[in-house]
Protein backbone atom coordinates (compact mmCIF):
# COMPACT_ATOMS: atom_id res chain seq x y z
CA UNK A 1 0.00 0.00 0.00
CA UNK A 2 1.12 3.52 -0.79
CA UNK A 3 0.29 6.75 0.90
CA UNK A 4 -3.08 8.33 -0.13
CA UNK A 5 -2.79 11.28 -2.52
CA UNK A 6 -5.20 13.61 -4.27
CA UNK A 7 -5.17 11.44 -7.45
CA UNK A 8 -5.29 8.19 -5.44
CA UNK A 9 -7.13 8.86 -2.15
CA UNK A 10 -7.22 5.14 -1.15
CA UNK A 11 -3.54 4.50 -1.91
CA UNK A 12 -4.16 1.54 -4.26
CA UNK A 13 -1.63 2.40 -7.03
CA UNK A 14 1.96 1.16 -6.82
CA UNK A 15 5.10 2.77 -8.10
CA UNK A 16 7.09 0.82 -10.72
CA UNK A 17 10.04 -1.15 -9.35
CA UNK A 18 12.79 -3.51 -10.62
CA UNK A 19 13.13 -7.12 -9.42
CA UNK A 20 15.86 -9.74 -9.94
CA UNK A 21 14.76 -13.28 -10.77
CA UNK A 22 16.57 -15.96 -8.85
CA UNK A 23 16.56 -19.68 -9.82
CA UNK A 24 13.89 -21.60 -7.96
CA UNK A 25 15.01 -24.40 -5.66
CA UNK A 26 12.44 -27.09 -4.90
CA UNK A 27 13.52 -29.69 -2.39
CA UNK A 28 16.49 -31.22 -4.24
CA UNK A 29 19.52 -29.33 -5.59
CA UNK A 30 19.36 -31.39 -8.81
CA UNK A 31 16.23 -29.47 -9.84
CA UNK A 32 18.00 -26.13 -9.78
CA UNK A 33 18.18 -24.55 -13.28
CA UNK A 34 21.70 -23.65 -14.17
CA UNK A 35 23.13 -21.93 -17.18
CA UNK A 36 25.76 -24.07 -18.90
CA UNK A 37 28.34 -22.02 -20.73
CA UNK A 38 29.72 -23.43 -24.00
CA UNK A 39 33.51 -23.35 -24.04
CA UNK A 40 34.91 -21.13 -26.78
CA UNK A 41 37.18 -22.65 -29.43
CA UNK A 42 40.58 -21.08 -29.89
CA UNK A 43 41.28 -19.74 -33.41
CA UNK A 44 43.20 -22.20 -35.54
CA UNK A 45 44.87 -22.15 -38.94
CA UNK A 46 44.18 -24.79 -41.59
CA UNK A 47 46.56 -26.06 -44.26
CA UNK A 48 43.76 -27.06 -46.66
CA UNK A 49 44.48 -25.79 -50.18
CA UNK A 50 41.63 -23.80 -51.68
CA UNK A 51 41.17 -24.43 -55.41
CA UNK A 52 39.11 -21.91 -57.36
CA UNK A 53 37.03 -23.10 -60.29
CA UNK A 54 38.12 -21.44 -63.56
CA UNK A 55 35.55 -19.20 -65.17
CA UNK A 56 35.34 -21.38 -68.27
CA UNK A 57 34.46 -24.41 -66.10
CA UNK A 58 31.92 -22.62 -63.92
CA UNK A 59 28.35 -23.52 -65.04
CA UNK A 60 27.02 -20.31 -63.46
CA UNK A 61 29.33 -18.15 -65.58
CA UNK A 62 29.33 -20.39 -68.65
CA UNK A 63 25.72 -21.28 -69.58
CA UNK A 64 26.81 -23.81 -72.19
CA UNK A 65 27.98 -26.15 -69.42
CA UNK A 66 24.63 -26.10 -67.67
CA UNK A 67 22.52 -26.33 -70.85
CA UNK A 68 24.15 -28.63 -73.43
CA UNK A 69 21.12 -28.39 -75.71
CA UNK A 70 21.75 -24.65 -76.11
CA UNK A 71 25.48 -25.00 -76.72
CA UNK A 72 26.83 -22.51 -79.22
CA UNK A 73 27.42 -23.98 -82.67
CA UNK A 74 30.97 -23.56 -83.94
CA UNK A 75 31.94 -24.16 -87.59
CA UNK A 76 34.26 -27.06 -88.17
CA UNK A 77 37.76 -26.28 -89.33
CA UNK A 78 38.67 -27.82 -92.69
CA UNK A 79 41.42 -30.38 -92.38
CA UNK A 80 43.14 -33.12 -94.28
CA UNK A 81 40.97 -36.08 -95.20
CA UNK A 82 41.69 -39.15 -97.30
CA UNK A 83 38.10 -39.07 -98.48
CA UNK A 84 38.66 -35.64 -100.02
CA UNK A 85 41.84 -36.88 -101.72
CA UNK A 86 40.00 -39.89 -103.13
CA UNK A 87 37.12 -37.76 -104.42
CA UNK A 88 39.54 -35.30 -106.02
CA UNK A 89 41.45 -38.10 -107.77
CA UNK A 90 38.27 -39.72 -109.05
CA UNK A 91 36.98 -36.33 -110.19
CA UNK A 92 40.13 -35.67 -112.21
CA UNK A 93 39.95 -39.15 -113.74
CA UNK A 94 36.31 -38.70 -114.73
CA UNK A 95 37.10 -35.28 -116.20
CA UNK A 96 39.84 -36.77 -118.37
CA UNK A 97 37.49 -39.55 -119.49
CA UNK A 98 34.77 -37.01 -120.32
CA UNK A 99 37.31 -34.91 -122.26
CA UNK A 100 38.44 -37.89 -124.35
CA UNK A 101 34.84 -38.89 -125.03
CA UNK A 102 33.94 -35.30 -126.06
CA UNK A 103 36.97 -35.07 -128.36
CA UNK A 104 36.09 -38.35 -130.06
CA UNK A 105 32.44 -37.28 -130.40
CA UNK A 106 33.34 -33.97 -132.07
CA UNK A 107 35.77 -35.73 -134.46
CA UNK A 108 33.05 -38.18 -135.46
CA UNK A 109 30.57 -35.34 -136.06
CA UNK A 110 33.07 -33.46 -138.22
CA UNK A 111 33.65 -36.61 -140.24
CA UNK A 112 29.93 -36.82 -140.93
CA UNK A 113 29.26 -33.14 -141.61
CA UNK A 114 31.03 -29.89 -140.82
CA UNK A 115 27.92 -28.18 -139.48
CA UNK A 116 27.42 -30.97 -136.96
CA UNK A 117 30.97 -30.49 -135.71
CA UNK A 118 30.60 -26.73 -135.37
CA UNK A 119 27.28 -27.19 -133.59
CA UNK A 120 28.93 -29.54 -131.12
CA UNK A 121 31.74 -27.03 -130.54
CA UNK A 122 29.22 -24.25 -129.88
CA UNK A 123 27.29 -26.41 -127.44
CA UNK A 124 30.55 -27.36 -125.70
CA UNK A 125 31.56 -23.69 -125.40
CA UNK A 126 28.19 -22.79 -123.88
CA UNK A 127 28.51 -25.64 -121.41
CA UNK A 128 32.03 -24.57 -120.40
CA UNK A 129 30.87 -20.97 -119.85
CA UNK A 130 27.97 -22.19 -117.73
CA UNK A 131 30.30 -24.33 -115.62
CA UNK A 132 32.64 -21.36 -115.14
CA UNK A 133 29.70 -19.21 -114.02
CA UNK A 134 28.69 -21.89 -111.51
CA UNK A 135 32.26 -22.14 -110.21
CA UNK A 136 32.48 -18.36 -109.81
CA UNK A 137 29.14 -18.23 -108.02
CA UNK A 138 30.04 -21.04 -105.65
CA UNK A 139 33.45 -19.53 -104.97
CA UNK A 140 31.88 -16.16 -104.20
CA UNK A 141 29.41 -17.83 -101.84
CA UNK A 142 32.18 -19.66 -100.01
CA UNK A 143 34.19 -16.44 -99.77
CA UNK A 144 31.23 -14.60 -98.24
CA UNK A 145 30.81 -17.33 -95.63
CA UNK A 146 34.54 -17.20 -94.92
CA UNK A 147 34.33 -13.41 -94.55
CA UNK A 148 31.61 -13.78 -91.91
CA UNK A 149 33.70 -16.26 -89.93
CA UNK A 150 36.80 -14.07 -90.29
CA UNK A 151 34.97 -11.07 -88.84
CA UNK A 152 33.72 -13.17 -85.93
CA UNK A 153 37.23 -14.47 -85.20
CA UNK A 154 38.93 -11.08 -85.49
CA UNK A 155 36.34 -9.47 -83.22
CA UNK A 156 37.66 -11.48 -80.25
CA UNK A 157 41.20 -10.28 -80.98
CA UNK A 158 40.14 -6.66 -81.52
CA UNK A 159 38.31 -6.50 -78.18
CA UNK A 160 41.51 -7.43 -76.34
CA UNK A 161 43.50 -4.52 -77.80
CA UNK A 162 43.72 -1.07 -76.23
CA UNK A 163 43.86 0.85 -79.49
CA UNK A 164 40.61 1.08 -81.45
CA UNK A 165 42.22 0.99 -84.91
CA UNK A 166 41.53 -2.69 -85.53
CA UNK A 167 38.03 -2.41 -84.04
CA UNK A 168 37.19 0.50 -86.36
CA UNK A 169 38.44 -1.43 -89.39
CA UNK A 170 36.41 -4.44 -88.27
CA UNK A 171 33.24 -2.37 -87.86
CA UNK A 172 33.79 -0.85 -91.31
CA UNK A 173 34.04 -4.34 -92.84
CA UNK A 174 30.89 -5.37 -90.99
CA UNK A 175 29.02 -2.34 -92.36
CA UNK A 176 30.19 -3.23 -95.86
CA UNK A 177 28.99 -6.80 -95.40
CA UNK A 178 25.52 -5.68 -94.27
CA UNK A 179 25.08 -2.61 -96.46
CA UNK A 180 22.74 -4.47 -98.82
CA UNK A 181 20.24 -4.98 -95.99
CA UNK A 182 17.99 -1.92 -95.52
CA UNK A 183 17.30 -2.83 -91.89
CA UNK A 184 20.88 -1.87 -91.00
CA UNK A 185 20.73 1.63 -92.52
CA UNK A 186 19.92 3.34 -89.20
CA UNK A 187 22.61 1.41 -87.36
CA UNK A 188 25.23 2.25 -90.00
CA UNK A 189 24.35 5.94 -89.72
CA UNK A 190 24.67 5.79 -85.92
CA UNK A 191 28.06 4.12 -86.13
CA UNK A 192 29.23 6.64 -88.71
CA UNK A 193 28.27 9.51 -86.42
CA UNK A 194 29.91 7.98 -83.34
CA UNK A 195 33.08 6.54 -84.88
CA UNK A 196 35.26 9.39 -83.54
CA UNK A 197 33.59 9.55 -80.11
CA UNK A 198 34.30 5.99 -78.95
CA UNK A 199 37.92 5.13 -78.27
CA UNK A 200 37.33 1.87 -76.39
CA UNK A 201 37.46 -1.15 -78.72
CA UNK A 202 35.06 -3.40 -76.75
CA UNK A 203 32.47 -0.63 -76.49
CA UNK A 204 32.72 0.07 -80.22
CA UNK A 205 32.17 -3.58 -81.15
CA UNK A 206 29.29 -3.90 -78.67
CA UNK A 207 27.71 -0.76 -80.11
CA UNK A 208 28.04 -2.25 -83.60
CA UNK A 209 26.36 -5.43 -82.37
CA UNK A 210 23.44 -3.53 -80.85
CA UNK A 211 22.93 -1.15 -83.76
CA UNK A 212 23.54 -3.51 -86.69
CA UNK A 213 22.58 -6.95 -85.47
CA UNK A 214 19.68 -6.23 -83.09
CA UNK A 215 17.10 -5.76 -85.91
CA UNK A 216 18.53 -8.78 -87.74
CA UNK A 217 18.29 -10.88 -84.58
CA UNK A 218 14.60 -9.99 -84.21
CA UNK A 219 13.98 -11.03 -87.78
CA UNK A 220 15.97 -14.23 -87.25
CA UNK A 221 13.78 -15.10 -84.25
CA UNK A 222 10.70 -14.55 -86.39
CA UNK A 223 12.12 -16.84 -89.10
CA UNK A 224 12.87 -19.58 -86.58
CA UNK A 225 9.46 -19.30 -84.94
CA UNK A 226 7.62 -19.32 -88.28
CA UNK A 227 9.47 -22.39 -89.54
CA UNK A 228 8.94 -24.20 -86.21
CA UNK A 229 5.21 -23.50 -86.23
CA UNK A 230 4.81 -24.71 -89.80
CA UNK A 231 6.72 -27.89 -89.08
CA UNK A 232 4.72 -28.47 -85.89
CA UNK A 233 1.36 -28.09 -87.64
CA UNK A 234 2.22 -30.02 -90.81
CA UNK A 235 3.80 -32.97 -89.02
CA UNK A 236 0.90 -33.13 -86.57
CA UNK A 237 -1.69 -33.56 -89.36
CA UNK A 238 0.33 -35.44 -91.99
CA UNK A 239 -0.66 -39.11 -92.40
CA UNK A 240 2.78 -40.49 -93.30
CA UNK A 241 6.13 -40.41 -91.51
CA UNK A 242 7.92 -39.96 -94.86
CA UNK A 243 6.02 -36.71 -95.39
CA UNK A 244 7.17 -35.54 -91.96
CA UNK A 245 10.81 -36.25 -92.74
CA UNK A 246 10.73 -34.60 -96.16
CA UNK A 247 8.94 -31.51 -94.87
CA UNK A 248 11.33 -31.12 -91.92
CA UNK A 249 14.31 -31.35 -94.30
CA UNK A 250 12.72 -28.81 -96.64
CA UNK A 251 11.97 -26.30 -93.88
CA UNK A 252 15.38 -26.80 -92.29
CA UNK A 253 17.25 -26.15 -95.54
CA UNK A 254 15.05 -23.15 -96.24
CA UNK A 255 15.65 -21.79 -92.74
CA UNK A 256 19.42 -22.21 -92.93
CA UNK A 257 19.57 -20.42 -96.29
CA UNK A 258 17.36 -17.59 -95.04
CA UNK A 259 19.55 -17.22 -91.96
CA UNK A 260 22.73 -17.04 -94.05
CA UNK A 261 21.23 -14.47 -96.41
CA UNK A 262 19.96 -12.40 -93.49
CA UNK A 263 23.44 -12.00 -92.00
CA UNK A 264 25.14 -11.30 -95.33
CA UNK A 265 26.41 -14.79 -96.19
CA UNK A 266 24.31 -15.60 -99.31
CA UNK A 267 25.83 -19.07 -99.86
CA UNK A 268 25.67 -21.13 -103.01
CA UNK A 269 24.97 -24.83 -103.25
CA UNK A 270 28.33 -25.89 -101.82
CA UNK A 271 28.03 -23.30 -99.07
CA UNK A 272 24.58 -24.60 -98.16
CA UNK A 273 25.91 -28.15 -97.98
CA UNK A 274 28.71 -26.92 -95.73
CA UNK A 275 26.30 -25.07 -93.43
CA UNK A 276 23.88 -27.98 -93.21
CA UNK A 277 26.78 -30.31 -92.42
CA UNK A 278 27.96 -28.03 -89.60
CA UNK A 279 24.43 -27.71 -88.20
CA UNK A 280 23.84 -31.46 -88.24
CA UNK A 281 27.26 -32.08 -86.70
CA UNK A 282 26.43 -29.65 -83.89
CA UNK A 283 23.07 -31.30 -83.24
CA UNK A 284 24.67 -34.74 -83.23
CA UNK A 285 27.35 -33.66 -80.74
CA UNK A 286 24.90 -32.02 -78.33
CA UNK A 287 22.40 -34.88 -78.63
CA UNK A 288 19.65 -32.53 -79.84
CA UNK A 289 18.89 -34.63 -82.90
CA UNK A 290 17.16 -37.27 -80.80
CA UNK A 291 13.40 -37.20 -81.17
CA UNK A 292 11.21 -38.62 -78.44
CA UNK A 293 8.94 -38.03 -75.51
CA UNK A 294 11.86 -36.93 -73.32
CA UNK A 295 12.18 -33.67 -75.25
CA UNK A 296 8.64 -32.73 -74.36
CA UNK A 297 9.23 -33.66 -70.74
CA UNK A 298 12.33 -31.50 -70.71
CA UNK A 299 10.65 -28.46 -72.23
CA UNK A 300 7.09 -28.65 -70.99
CA UNK A 301 7.29 -30.67 -67.79
CA UNK A 302 7.63 -34.26 -66.68
CA UNK A 303 4.53 -36.34 -67.27
CA UNK A 304 2.63 -33.83 -69.41
CA UNK A 305 3.88 -35.35 -72.64
CA UNK A 306 2.12 -38.59 -71.82
CA UNK A 307 -1.18 -36.70 -71.60
CA UNK A 308 -0.87 -35.33 -75.12
CA UNK A 309 -2.06 -37.09 -78.21
CA UNK A 310 0.65 -38.89 -80.17
CA UNK A 311 0.36 -36.70 -83.26
CA UNK A 312 0.39 -33.44 -81.30
CA UNK A 313 3.43 -34.63 -79.37
CA UNK A 314 5.27 -35.47 -82.59
CA UNK A 315 4.40 -32.06 -83.99
CA UNK A 316 5.77 -30.23 -80.95
CA UNK A 317 8.93 -32.37 -80.97
CA UNK A 318 9.58 -31.68 -84.65
CA UNK A 319 8.90 -27.98 -84.11
CA UNK A 320 11.41 -27.86 -81.27
CA UNK A 321 14.00 -29.68 -83.35
CA UNK A 322 13.50 -27.14 -86.13
CA UNK A 323 13.99 -24.35 -83.59
CA UNK A 324 17.26 -25.96 -82.51
CA UNK A 325 18.38 -26.10 -86.15
CA UNK A 326 17.54 -22.41 -86.53
CA UNK A 327 19.47 -21.45 -83.39
CA UNK A 328 22.50 -23.42 -84.56
CA UNK A 329 22.30 -21.76 -87.99
CA UNK A 330 22.05 -18.38 -86.24
CA UNK A 331 25.27 -19.12 -84.35
CA UNK A 332 27.06 -20.15 -87.54
CA UNK A 333 25.87 -17.30 -89.76
CA UNK A 334 26.00 -14.38 -87.31
CA UNK A 335 29.10 -12.22 -87.97
CA UNK A 336 29.57 -11.38 -84.25
CA UNK A 337 29.25 -13.54 -81.18
CA UNK A 338 26.57 -12.73 -78.62
CA UNK A 339 27.99 -10.24 -76.10
CA UNK A 340 25.87 -7.12 -75.79
CA UNK A 341 22.67 -8.96 -76.78
CA UNK A 342 21.08 -12.04 -75.27
CA UNK A 343 21.40 -15.24 -77.23
CA UNK A 344 18.04 -16.95 -77.84
CA UNK A 345 17.55 -20.39 -76.33
CA UNK A 346 15.23 -23.28 -77.00
CA UNK A 347 13.05 -22.22 -74.07
CA UNK A 348 12.20 -18.94 -75.81
CA UNK A 349 10.15 -20.83 -78.39
CA UNK A 350 8.46 -23.37 -76.09
CA UNK A 351 5.60 -21.08 -75.04
CA UNK A 352 4.89 -20.11 -78.66
CA UNK A 353 4.77 -23.68 -79.93
CA UNK A 354 2.72 -25.06 -77.02
CA UNK A 355 1.05 -22.07 -75.27
CA UNK A 356 -1.86 -24.05 -73.88
CA UNK A 357 0.46 -26.59 -72.29
CA UNK A 358 3.03 -24.28 -70.75
CA UNK A 359 0.36 -21.89 -69.55
CA UNK A 360 2.17 -18.80 -70.82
Amino acid sequence: MTKPTEDDPKGLSRRPAAFSLEPEVSGNAANVKRTVETPRRKPQSFDTEIVLTPDEDDPFLNPTLAAPDDAIAIPRRPGFSFGKVALSALGILLSLAFGLWTDQLIRDLFSRADWLGYTALAVLAIGILAVLAIVIRETAGMMRLAAVQTIKTEADTAMAETRPARAKALVARLCTLLEANPETAKGRATLKAAEDDIIDAPHLIELAERELLAPLDRRARALILGASKRVSVVTAVSPRALVDILYVLYESAKLVRAMAELYGGRPGTLGMIRLMTDVLAHLAVTGSIAVGDSILQQLIGHGLASKLSARLGEGVVNGMMTARIGIAAMDLCRPLSFRALKRPGIGDFASDLAPNITGR
